[in-house]
């Protein structure tokens, strides 16, 4: 049995039906939720569903922190309610997800921004004293995205949902590596959910601004969480790209920025590690997806130099003991890395002087 959300509700106007879906999926027959929101549209988010959950009762959630996390565990505990709804961002949903697995709650997600892929998954990523950290949580019962309420974030929070999606194949390929060269098992059905979500956003011919693109974009954000949930771990989605973004936050807290812009600028550098035609061509495609969309697609692009980006390359595969990428498979030195990097920044004048 694989726990996949029982819903995944992708349209304009789905928020006004949240109470019909707690009702009509038996997670709450009278509406008696715990909902966390956050700090910023937070209080307008919870006056549009109040009227339709009169037994609900609201807890802010002040930030991504762990301690946020346990705070709102501690709250909630408190009370007798049947499931806890997380309305926000990626920080109010990871928060939501560790405190309703911490209180043993279901937990259903109702996403406000598109900006990566934990909206499915069975993963809080949560600010802690040592910087952050990934956390195993049980994953949504049901995700909501509402399209209308999508919109009105910043574009740039739902930019990077598309360098999020789009590095699934690097992460793949990491993935297969490891199972060719130490015979690690690889799930066929994880595969197939990640690479999904991925091809269907990069080949889309839409933007930000079609309702068509930006289901796409939530449905391949939730199909990763589901691939994640079958694996058992991170492995269809994460690989020598997310070392990069995670070692750019570990190098540079007060800098790092999005991470789906962070992953997808690995995972562009990552595949010019590879010496075959797929490698490259998996490099080429990503790369023009993140240029059509307006992401990132090198260090300066992050607000960093290009030093700094060879510094969180060499640091990269420490951030994940024992997972094995082209990062490891290489097995680059300093120097090493500093020529990959050069590498990668001649293939990019390449491409944008042709």
């Amino acid at each position: 049995m694989i726990p996949t959300p029982v819903v995944v509700d992708v349209r304009r106007g789905a928020i006004a039906d949240l109470a019909g879906l707690l009702a009509d999926q038996r997670i709450s027959a009278a509406g008696r939720v715990a909902i966390a929101v956050g700090p910023r549209s937070g209080e307008a988010l919870a006056a549009q569903v109040r009227p339709y959950l009169s037994e609900a009762e609201f807890f802010p959630v002040a930030d991504g922190t762990v301690d946020a996390a346990l705070d709102l565990a501690s709250r909630v505990r408190g009370g007798s309610y049947d499931a806890i709804v997380g309305i926000g961002g990626g920080k109010v949903l990871d928060a939501t997800k560790f405190a309703a697995t911490r209180v043993g709650l279901p937990m259903v997600a109702v996403a406000t921004n598109l900006a990566h892929d934990g909206i499915g998954s069975p993963v809080s990523i949560l600010d802690n004293d040592a910087g952050r950290g990934s956390y195993g949580v049980a994953a949504p019962l049901a995700v909501v995205v509402d399209l209308d309420v999508v919109r009105r974030a910043p574009a740039r929070s739902v930019r990077a949902g598309i360098g999020e999606v789009a590095s699934n194949l690097s992460a793949i390929a990491d993935w297969e590596l490891a199972q060719e060269v130490h015979g690690e098992p690889l799930d066929g059905l994880a595969v197939a959910l990640a690479r999904t979500s991925a091809e269907a956003v990069l080949h889309h011919p839409g933007t930000l601004t079609d309702d068509d693109f930006l289901r796409v974009l939530a449905e391949g954000l939730v199909l990763s969480g589901v691939a994640m949930v079958v694996a058992g771990s991170t492995r269809p989605c994460s690989g020598a790209c997310h070392e990069i973004s995670h070692a750019i936050d570990l190098l540079f807290p007060d800098r790092s920025g999005a991470h789906g812009e962070q992953v997808g600028v690995g995972a562009a550098f990552a595949s010019t590690l590879w010496d075959d035609p797929d490698g490259r061509a998996r490099g080429e495609l990503i790369t023009r997806c993140l240029v059509r969309h307006g992401l990132p697609v090198d260090p300066a692009g992050l607000g960093f130099t290009w030093e700094e980006f060879t510094a969180a390359v060499a640091r990269a595969p420490e951030t994940r003991p024992g997972r094995f990428t082209i990062l490891e498979h290489r097995d680059l030195d300093q120097a090493g890395v500093a020529a990959a990097v050069r590498e990668f920044a001649r293939q990019l004048r390449e491409s944008r002087e042709g």
